[in-house]
């Protein structure tokens, strides 16, 4: 991250999500939200914070339409949380097994992806197998994680 005086401002550039919504002053109520979610997704899982939010506001914009129509906001909650479910069925529906030697490769591939835009992108060929080993152990029905 860097911070530089510009104009008599101090300006932060950085590529990451987490710092910039930290820097943001903001007083709407959604909004504020947005930056609650973006600060939750970076304290767990420390990436994908632009994301959530983007996908956050997106929900937020699909149901406004039905709550300035007088739909209940207990009933577009009601079908937020169907939406999820089905969702997570056709993921689960169209996962695929990661076994053997080709599975192995895919998952180092996905890795050093992921690995990609952090600090240590350099590093990829010593970090990827770490994470894909350190996933293998996890026991395989993470049902507990949802």
């Amino acid at each position: 991250m860097d911070k530089l005086i510009f104009d008599g401002r101090k300006v932060t550039i950085s590529n990451d999500g987490a710092t910039i919504m930290k820097l943001l002053d903001i007083a709407h109520p959604a909004a504020k939200t947005l930056v609650d979610i973006s600060m939750s997704q970076d304290a767990e899982v420390g990436d994908g914070t632009t994301s959530v939010v983007l996908i956050a506001g997106e929900m937020l914009n699909a149901v406004k339409g039905f709550i300035e129509d007088g739909v209940h906001p207990q009933v577009v909650i009601r079908a937020v949380r169907q939406a999820c479910r089905l969702a997570v069925e056709k993921v689960e529906e169209m996962a695929v097994p990661f076994e053997g030697e080709k599975g192995r490769e895919m998952l180092l591939k996905c890795a050093g992806t992921a690995l990609n835009s952090k600090l240590i992108a350099g590093q990829q060929d010593l970090f990827a197998p770490m994470v894909v080993e350190a996933v293998s152990g996890l026991k395989s029905d993470l049902s507990d994680l949802r």
